[in-house]
């Protein structure tokens, strides 16, 4: 009876043993690198932007509700701005009916480099009640928003059902976008590109606010604030890159001649190129061939409305280029004006803002 019981016991300790592993695995699944990404509290790297009341930090203050209401949107910025750099955060959407709702998570300078700014996005573009989220990236340099380089996307699953981590890689020779441990999108730095390849300092921005005049089927459909508020969700933030705030000249008006050539980040550059999130490997480049075939349904690539002869970036695919010829017809919202406005207030005021698909990714 005793050995009955015994062994009972260890059957019952290899199974929770078992089970605990299986969800380490299926967790790890879900967080890109998770051995090189190190979370950071809210106030040892990131700081409220607009929206009073609006963000809602947790008691451990590892995570952050953004929330959009009738009377204002809301977001947060990073402390300090990185000269490249490696983004990151899990991220759960609002659900329900979210037309007219982008959340962001993208990195900028627009308001110190006004004229002539950088960006690197990722967007949800919120949609009707049973209808899925999409998402675009885009990539703008010194200011070249009319050369937008926009592609939109479907996703394998719910982002308003649980937490997945998005992450942007931004080095001085190629750009990554990642959806968990699937890469999306890679650009490498040509240098017929010139100054439209990002190349100065930029903050890290989280943002919901009212894209009514363009995020859901061109304007057709806006924000109905009878299901307000919209909740976003960020957690576990990660911020690795080039520090360079405190090698910066203090921003006064609209100053676009502010030095960085002078910053040296060789070694923060180092770290970033040589990080498992900085190579693709052949399983996931797979993995991001299967996506950019079942889940894009645009790319700027192949948009011969505005372009009539690509972008020295993109590679023309046979295929893409005969599934895309006809997508040369979207409503893009451009930058974030309402955000960069709130962002130079908050530098003048310290200086005296479905259905879900399964798929084998």
């Amino acid at each position: 009876m005793r050995d009955s019981i015994y062994f009972l016991w260890i059957e019952n300790r290899i199974l929770v043993v078992i089970i605990t592993m299986v969800m380490m695995i299926v967790s790890c699944r879900c967080v890109l690198g998770l051995e090189n990404i190190n979370p950071i509290f809210f106030d040892e790297g990131l700081s409220h932007l607009f929206g009073e009341g609006n963000l809602i930090r947790s008691p451990d203050d590892r995570s952050v509700r953004l929330l959009l209401d009738k009377y204002t949107g809301s977001g947060f910025i990073s402390s300090s701005m990185y000269q490249h750099g490696f983004f990151s955060s899990l991220i759960k959407l609002p659900g329900a009916y979210t037309a007219g709702i982008v959340v962001a998570f993208y990195t900028s300078n627009g308001d110190v480099f006004v004229k002539n700014h950088d960006e690197l996005d990722i967007e949800f573009l919120g949609n009707l009640e049973g209808k899925p989220w999409r998402f675009q990236t885009n990539m703008y340099g010194n200011g070249s928003t009319n050369r937008g380089r926009e592609e939109r996307y479907r996703l394998w699953f719910d982002p308003s059902k649980e937490f997945h981590r998005y992450s942007i890689l931004w080095t001085p020779t190629k750009i990554i976008f990642w959806v968990d441990d699937v890469p999306i999108r890679e650009i490498f730095r040509k240098e017929e590109m010139e100054g439209d390849y990002p190349q100065k300092p930029m903050s890290l921005y989280a943002t919901i606010w009212d894209a009514s005049s363009w995020a859901t089927s061109g304007g057709k459909f806006g924000v109905d604030y009878t299901f307000a508020p919209f909740v976003s969700e960020f957690k576990d933030i990660a911020l690795d890159g080039c520090n360079v705030s405190d090698s910066l000249p203090t921003v006064t008006g609209e100053n676009n001649n502010i030095g960085y050539d002078h910053i040296n980040c060789s070694v923060s550059d180092q770290f970033l190129m040589t990080n498992d999130y900085s190579t693709i490997s052949p399983k996931q480049a797979a993995s991001m061939r299967r996506f950019r075939e079942r889940y894009m349904y645009y790319s700027y690539c192949y948009d011969t409305i505005r372009y009539s002869v690509p972008p020295p970036e993109c590679v023309i695919v046979t295929a893409e280029k005969n599934r895309f010829r006809d997508t040369g017809r979207l409503k893009f919202g451009g930058s974030h004006p309402k955000v960069h406005k709130a962002r130079k207030k908050r530098r003048r005021n310290r200086s005296t803002p479905v259905s879900v698909v399964s798929a084998d990714l």
